[in-house]
């Protein structure tokens, strides 16, 4: 590891220079200090020292990594199959930033990931100071803890205290989604990446509790979903406008008011939707007083997208090797390329659904909703949002 370690640091010196070394240090050591303190699941389940509840958990984790490469054709690696407590919530906090009367997310370029939109620091404090620096040059900020991530398949993945803290659904979701970054990832679209890897979870979310959940978590489950178009529905509505606000011709004190004004009526919004979710307050935290475009920002790049690749799959009769394939086909393309194809996806299910007269108006339906394959909810008006109480990041 530690050999590893140095030569994984004279590489950047040598790629980047001298100005990011500290970043990628932390990057690095960060990273590896998860991998030494991963042991194989098998061995913590034998270990009469173990705590029983947390070995059922890991031996649902097991049924659910089994599930992801027998049932999703995800790969079939070392990934998920061994554990590691880190003793602390998150395994890394990520860095939004977007300019103060703008949604269009900062993005840093790093090594063998390409260009992403957020900085992830394994010590909140890093992120903290990166946060305060980009507000001194104007920036709104958003600091958010993840609980997952991925390696893209160049280390084993091990399971996280970090997630499995947060219940079995939660795990599936997020092995579904990590090993989609597995299966298909290209350096520089975040939006293309995310959308494509919570669509895959959405397809995989939908067959596990199918068979593997009972009605009572079935219930739970689709409730939270309900919740989660409703309020993509709602931001989906309110980016429009921000995004015609920002692009009148105002002076910064007006735009600063407009911003205000806007950023206040969400709330209301907001308010009204929680009522009738029975008060649910799981989102609460994202809604506070710190909300601002960087925290809206985050969000778009899980959802942007995921009504096209949700039509793609339902047009290879959620075949998902074939979707694999067709994915893979889209990646090979340039970034314009990517998204005028899947532009033309979600026009022809809008086309093929709602018929030719209504396309642009199906296809605005189909966007909101975040589910391209999905018919509508006669109840409500995913994941494109993330978990309750801000566990937003990649992991996602």
């Amino acid at each position: 590891m530690a050999l590893l370690a140095a030569m994984s640091l004279a590489l950047v010196v040598t790629v980047t220079g001298c100005s990011n070394v500290s970043y990628y240090a932390q990057a690095i050591s960060g990273h590896l200090a998860v991998m030494r303190a991963a042991q194989p699941i098998d061995q913590v389940i034998d270990d009469p020292a173990s705590d029983p509840a947390l070995k059922e958990k890991l031996a649902d984790v097991q049924a659910i990594r089994n599930f992801a490469s027998l049932a999703l054709a995800l790969p079939d690696n070392g990934s998920y199959r061994r554990y590691a407590d880190l003793g602390r919530p998150y395994v890394v906090w990520n860095v939004f930033a977007a300019p103060e009367f703008s949604l269009q997310a900062r993005s840093w370029c790093l090594l063998m990931v390409g260009c992403v939109n957020y900085r992830g620091y394994y010590d909140r404090h890093d992120a903290e100071r990166l946060a305060a620096q980009l507000r001194q040059d104007g920036y709104d900020t958003y600091v958010a803890g993840v609980p997952a991530y991925s390696t893209l398949g160049y280390f084993d993945d091990p399971v996280l205290n970090t997630f499995l803290r947060l219940g079995t659904l939660e795990v599936a979701r997020t092995v579904f989604h990590e090993l989609a970054h597995q299966q298909i990832f290209v350096a520089g679209d975040t939006s293309f990446n995310e959308s494509f890897a919570t669509a895959v979870e959405d397809e995989g979310m939908r067959r596990w509790l199918a068979t593997n959940a009972t009605p009572e978590a079935r219930a739970a489950f689709t409730a939270q979903k309900r919740r989660k178009t409703e309020l993509m529905a709602l931001l989906h509505d309110y980016r429009q406008q921000f995004v015609a606000r920002y692009g009148a011709a105002r002076s910064s004190s007006e735009q600063r008011d407009a911003k205000a004004e806007l950023l206040a009526a969400l709330r209301r919004d907001y308010a009204v939707l929680k009522v009738s979710w029975g008060a649910y307050a799981g989102y609460d935290q994202f809604f506070g007083d710190d909300l601002n475009n960087a925290k809206l920002a985050s969000l778009s790049l899980y959802s942007e997208l995921v009504p096209a690749f949700a039509a793609l799959l339902e047009q290879q009769n959620h075949d998902l090797p074939l979707f694999y394939r067709r994915v893979a086909a889209l990646a090979a393309l340039d970034k314009d390329a990517r998204r005028d194809a899947l532009q033309q996806i979600v026009a022809a299910a809008a086309e093929s659904r709602y018929g030719a007269d209504d396309q642009a108006e199906g296809a605005l339906i189909l966007a909101r909703s975040g589910c391209g394959a999905c018919q509508p909810d006669p109840s409500s008006s995913r994941r494109a949002l993330p978990p309750p109480a801000g566990t937003v990041g990649d992991r996602r």
